[in-house]
């Protein structure tokens, strides 16, 4: 029960989101469903783990579709609680370590807005080039755990398929700059991410508020030595002065490898791993600025270069840093088959169905009703996604927190426990389910969320009353 109660205490922070209390006890509903639940089928599922009266599936649905939520509102706090639970955040030079990346989600409704051809960029064999779904830019949080880091989701939205004015020329590297914007963290921060948002789009708007870009660069990039340390004495001519000096392509500095230095890889769980770095500081044409190139030479991962516009972050921290970007993609991994959390099926009856390898849904000529009713679907798209989002921080924060309280109430037994290593969301999703019955039973000065759940739970056909028998 303690589980859950430590549970409430966080998930209550978010209730000054929602305009009405019944419509936060829906939401709240919604996250203990998608904590609990077996089976990744949409709202169904959440109404077979939780035992609910089929009358509650009308009601989720209006709640994910409810105006009385703001998500921007809801965001920041749940932004607010992530800093506040998580004592222990990565902090490198004062700054916190923010990670961002793409995820596309598979769907082919064809009466889903925003569904829309898209291509994806693997290496694995198991993924089709290209697929009909929904693409979603995410931002996540970097934070210390017993051993290793944690990447806590902040926040994911759609920034693909759905064009609501031919005016509107804002491509995805700029949504990610208002995503990260929307967040409302007021303290200052590194971003990681992959070779695509080392672009002029995302470094200039991430200057001007003082923060930092680590990213990865491709090995055809140029830059340039900068003119005025050379040529200082040199005769002024006619004409604007020269900014840069000697092209220099970056891939040059992976050669010589006699005068690159030599150190231990402070890559996330390598020990005993030699590499070889070089750093130089070059002006940047996309940027006008100075930049920080580090050269790495793997001897698994092989040869790429990285960069960042601190330059006063040392060149091991660059590759730590870049190191720990995995943490997002395992972080999805979580999100996609434990969670469940892109696992909606909301369809627009109105809506006009798509064609096959469909592109990008221009409403511009649309009726204003229309349009309306768009954005209504992508809210409650959002608003699904961010109840797994929620659900997921809350099981890491105990996982991170509690962690002999989730493994005392497992009951099961894993070849994989290690001590001091904190469970994971499968293990917390378990420990969860078998101490509910315990939680719809304590006081309501505890909790209100028992008293309202227990109007609607079947206990018939409740996996909670079986549990409590």
């Amino acid at each position: 029960m303690q589980l859950w109660i430590h549970w409430w205490t966080l998930i209550w922070k978010l209730r000054p989101a929602c305009s009405r209390l019944q419509t936060f006890l829906w939401f709240a509903t919604a996250v203990c469903g998608l904590s609990i639940r077996s089976d990744q089928l949409g709202v169904t599922s959440i109404i077979r783990a939780l035992g609910l009266n089929e009358r509650c599936y009308d009601n989720l649905l209006d709640a994910f579709h409810s105006s009385a939520v703001s998500l921007e509102r809801m965001t920041v706090l749940w932004v607010q609680t992530v800093l506040s639970a998580f004592k222990d955040p990565v902090l490198v030079n004062g700054r916190l370590v923010l990670l961002g990346d793409g995820i596309k989600i598979p769907k082919r409704g064809r009466k889903m807005p925003g569904v829309k051809l898209l291509h994806q960029q693997s290496d694995s064999n198991t993924k089709p080039d290209y697929i009909m779904g929904h693409s979603f830019q995410a931002v996540t949080l970097l934070v210390n755990a017993v051993q290793g880091a944690l990447a806590v989701h902040l926040a994911s939205r759609i920034h693909e398929g759905v064009v609501f004015s031919n005016r509107d020329k804002r491509t995805l590297l700029d949504k990610m700059i208002i995503l990260l914007n929307s967040l409302g963290i007021r303290r200052q921060f590194y971003f990681v991410a992959d070779a695509y948002y080392a672009s002029r789009k995302i470094i200039l708007p991430l200057l001007q508020q003082s923060n930092h870009l680590i990213s990865r660069v491709k090995s055809n990039a140029v830059a340039y030595q900068h003119l005025q340390n050379q040529n200082e004495n040199e005769k002024r001519t006619r004409g604007r002065p020269r900014k840069y000096g000697k092209q220099v392509k970056l891939r040059s500095l992976l050669e010589n490898q006699e005068t690159m230095e030599t150190a231990l890889s402070p890559v996330y769980g390598e020990n005993n791993v030699h590499i070889l770095f070089r750093s130089e500081d070059l002006l940047w044409k996309p940027v006008g600025l100075m930049v920080r190139f580090v050269a790495v030479i793997h001897p698994n991962r092989g040869r790429f270069i990285l960069m960042t516009t601190d330059l006063s972050l040392t060149p091991i921290d660059v590759i730590r840093l870049y190191g720990l970007r995995f943490k997002i993609e395992f972080s999805f991994k979580q999100a996609v088959h434990v969670i469940g959390t892109y696992a909606y099926h909301f369809w627009m009856r109105s809506m006009t169905p798509l064609k096959h390898k469909n592109g990008n849904q221009h409403y511009h000529r649309k009726s204003p009703e229309y349009r309306a009713a768009v954005r209504r679907k992508l809210h409650a798209y959002h608003l699904y996604v961010h109840a797994g989002i929620v659900a997921q921080g809350l099981m890491q924060y105990l996982a991170a927190t509690f962690p002999n309280l989730v493994w005392n109430s497992f009951g099961s037994w894993m070849r994989t426990i290690r001590p001091g290593v904190p469970p994971s969301e499968l293990v917390v999703a378990d420990a969860l389910r078998n101490t509910l019955h315990q939680f719809l039973t304590v006081p309501t000065k505890v909790s209100i969320l028992p008293k309202f759940l227990a109007q609607k739970i079947q206990f018939r056909r409740s996996n909670v009353s079986r549990l409590a028998g």
